[in-house]
């Protein structure tokens, strides 16, 4: 299994401030049944800055140290941007990082609001050749209120990462309906952890791709499965999915 998104370095974000709570977590993911995580930690959300060249340096290290401590596990380089102007620019200088160097790039919104420029530096970072992932949008309070939002974001060309957690549960009702009302229209294309550490904000892998695999079915898992190899191997992902089993309407835009 491959988790597309997780703050597993350790003293450079929110996620584990000491290295052995980051090996505890790389124990952790092992036992979830994932191989290969790509390192995202927040860049420019007005606590934390980690440019591409920071990354790949705590990457090269934390992975020497798992193959010292024998841990079963591959870390790749990636970055979780919170959204501003200036992103392509910054790209263009060197600071911005793709995920493992591919032509995907994950975008950030804040917790409450979509900026105004979205649908426009969306767009221009396509024109850049790279594909925006928009991450958590489930956990949005303007998208939660205004789901029309994201569907327009995704047919210009967005793709989504919900969070294993947001399937399971863990972060509240709503938050749960609406992961997977995306999943059931179309508007999500993969599932990744966001883990942070090992208690409050762990992988929760197994148990969303279990809720998935009973309510929607085996190519659904399989799909999602599937679109973190493709994006792996900087291929193009699946952007439909089976058709929905529920035929509701979502919020009236469908």
């Amino acid at each position: 299994m491959i988790d597309i998104h997780c703050h597993i370095l350790p003293g450079i974000d929110d996620g584990p401030a000491t290295i052995d709570k980051s090996l505890s977590m790389a124990r952790e993911a092992v036992k979830e049944g994932i191989k290969t995580i790509i390192a995202t930690p927040h860049h420019r959300n007005n606590m934390f800055d980690n440019t591409k060249r920071e990354i790949v340096k705590h990457v090269d290290n934390f992975n020497s140290l798992l193959e010292k401590e024998n841990i079963p596990l591959t870390i790749l380089p990636g970055q979780e941007n919170r959204i501003y102007g200036e992103i392509i620019d910054d790209y263009n200088k060197g600071e911005i990082l793709t995920l493992s160097n591919t032509n995907y790039l994950f975008i950030e919104f804040p917790s409450s609001v979509v900026p105004r420029y979205t649908d426009r530096l969306l767009y221009d970072i396509q024109l850049e050749g790279l594909t925006p992932i928009i991450v958590h949008p489930e956990r949005n309070k303007e998208l939660l209120d205004k789901p029309e939002i994201l569907y327009n974001l995704v047919k210009n060309g967005a793709l989504t990462q919900v969070t294993a957690a947001s399937v399971a549960g863990y972060f509240g009702k709503s938050v749960q309906k609406f992961s997977k009302q995306l999943i059931e229209y179309n508007l999500t294309h993969f599932i990744a952890s966001d883990a942070h550490n090992t208690n409050t904000r762990s992988f929760k892998m197994k148990t969303a791709y279990e809720l998935i695999k009973d309510q929607y079915g085996m190519e659904y898992v399989y799909l999602f499965l599937d679109n973190s190899e493709k994006l792996l191997g900087n291929e193009n992902i699946y952007k439909e999915i089976p058709e929905p089993i529920k035929k509701r309407k979502l919020f009236g835009i469908f």
